[in-house]
This record gives C-alpha cells, sequence and structure tokens, in this order.
C-alpha cells in the first residue's frame, strides 16, 4: 500500500495549529477564521472580526486565519466545506463556530458567549479531573464502572457537553444503544467536540451490521476484494466490535483501489471512525497520515 510522510509544509502547518491554536485556547479563548484568497466573504469578514476582536475582546481572545488551499489537511480534519467557517476554540477543543459572513452586532454577541465560558473552565477545574478519571477507567475497559462515573457527574452538571458524551460513549461500550442516543439527545447537533465524538460513535454503531454477519461479509471481500460495500459494511461491524485497526485497514484498501467510489464514501467513513475516536488521538494522527498519503500518492 502506497505511503507518505508528511511534507515539511505540511508538518510545520500541523505544528503552527496545535500551537498557536490547541496550546493557545488551554490558557485563553482563540478564534480561527478558514479562508481563501479566492473567497469574497471572506475578505468582507475579515476586517470586521479583527476589529470586534481587538475592540470587544478585551484582550482575552486571539484570532488566526487560515488559508484553506495552504492548509488542506487541516481543513479536511474539520471538514470545512465552504468559506468563510469560523471556530472558537477553548481548552484545547472547538466549542462554538458559524458559517459566513456575520454583522458587527452578530460578531459582539459570539466574542461576548466565548468570554462568558472562560471564567467557567477555570472553576470547572476539579470537575475536568473527575471528567479525566472516567475517561481512564472507560479506556482500561470497564464501561459499567465508567458509566455510573458519567451518570454521577451529568447529575452535577447535566449541561457539560463532556460529561454528556463521554456517558453516551461508556454505554455505548456497554451494548446500550438507545441509552446512549437519549443521553446526546439534549444537545441536538451541537459542535462540541465531545458530542460530535459521541454522535459519530453512536452512529457507526446503530449502521453496523449485526456480529453474526461479520464472517459473511470477510467472504465477501475475500471472494471479491472490488467489491466496496462489502468492505464498508464490514470496516463498520468491525469498528463496532472494537477492531478498529481492521476496520481502518478495510476502508485504505477500499480507497487504494478506487478513491472516489460511490462518491468517495470510504473516505468519508473512514473520517466517521476518526471522528468517533476523537481527531487528537494517536491512532486517528497515524491513520489520516496514511490517508493523506493515499489521496496526494
Amino acid at each position: 500500500m502506497a505511503s507518505l510522510s508528511l511534507s515539511q509544509e505540511q508538518r510545520a502547518a500541523i505544528d503552527a495549529f496545535r500551537r498557536d491554536v490547541l496550546e493557545a485556547s488551554l490558557k485563553g479563548p482563540v478564534i480561527v477564521r478558514f479562508t481563501a484568497e479566492w473567497c469574497g466573504p471572506c475578505k468582507q469578514l475579515a476586517p470586521l472580526l479583527d476589529k470586534v476582536v481587538h475592540e470587544h475582546g478585551k484582550g482575552r481572545i486571539s484570532h488566526v486565519a487560515i488559508d484553506i488551499d495552504n492548509n488542506r489537511l487541516i481543513a479536511e480534519q474539520f471538514r470545512i466545506q465552504s468559506v468563510p467557517t469560523v471556530y472558537a476554540f477553548l481548552g484545547g477543543q472547538p466549542v462554538d463556530g458559524f458559517v459566513g459572513v456575520k454583522s458587527e452586532r452578530e460578531l459582539k454577541a459570539f466574542i461576548d458567549k466565548l468570554l462568558a465560558q472562560a471564567p467557567q473552565t477555570e472553576k470547572e477545574a476539579g470537575l475536568e479531573e473527575l471528567v479525566a478519571e472516567a475517561e481512564a477507567v472507560l479506556a482500561a475497559g470497564d464501561p459499567q464502572q465508567a458509566a455510573a462515573m458519567f451518570a454521577a457527574l451529568a447529575r452535577e452538571a447535566p449541561d457539560h457537553p463532556e460529561i454528556a458524551g463521554g456517558y453516551a460513549r461508556a454505554l455505548l461500550a456497554e451494548g446500550k444503544l438507545e441509552g446512549a442516543e437519549a443521553a446526546l439527545q439534549p444537545f441536538g447537533d451541537s459542535k462540541d467536540a465531545g458530542i460530535v465524538k459521541a454522535r459519530a460513535a453512536v452512529e457507526l454503531a446503530r449502521a453496523a451490521a449485526p456480529a453474526s454477519e461479520t464472517a459473511a461479509l470477510r467472504q465477501r471481500v475475500a471472494a471479491d476484494p472490488g467489491d466496496h460495500q462489502a468492505k464498508l459494511d464490514l470496516a463498520t461491524a468491525l469498528f463496532a466490535s472494537g477492531d478498529r485497526d481492521a476496520a481502518a485497514e478495510a476502508l485504505l484498501d477500499s480507497i487504494r483501489l478506487e478513491r472516489d467510489w460511490n462518491e468517495g464514501a470510504a473516505r468519508a467513513q473512514l473520517l466517521k471512525l476518526i471522528e468517533a475516536v476523537g481527531f487528537g488521538d494517536p491512532w486517528s494522527v497515524g491513520v489520516r497520515r496514511r490517508l493523506s498519503g493515499l489521496l496526494f500518492s
């Protein structure tokens, strides 16, 4: 299978994003504006957002612009489909955002909402430690205990998206799909990273074929390596069963053979797997690197 390492420019872009956005947002809010030279609305939004951040942000907000043409990997990871797209980061993850041009009044409201969240992040330091403990228990393979821990935290902070997302994933690991869906329901289409991650995992579990059909799917793939639908279905079933490495291999092989099959369905499904695991997870980083090698080879 073809594999190319990241170019020096790509590594520099990723390092800059990690430093200027993810790490910086641990200290205070960071606004990321995805833009492009050819985008007229982007040029309309840029000076207005600069002004509002400078005059209304009270010196507490950083503003970073990312050209999608020069940073395609980052744009793909955040599924940027149109520009301008703006994300607000806090605590190392996206917490809000919008697409298109906003008025100065709307931008001020966006900034106010973001600033209001910053002190709350500091106050919740103790709560975040408990969330980390519950995540560690879930990662160690004890979903029942993790679900109990997340449930207790949810009673204290019912509107906390990271807690709700963790609770949903713990329930899902217990095989309680409907319970996981119910845990996420109050958050609607929230773009919070914890909710997005859990929602992706629930969607994959809902779409997965029953375990009893996995053997048949393996046989279909073995008989016809070009059966892309069988590979996609097998990957989804494997991921639901916990074998994410084999799931990724099946999708990467499908992309290698015919990357544009069904309008890039295998690539879209692989991105869904990455979303469910978390963009910052080492496994996701490695899979994204291999995907990039295929797409740009």
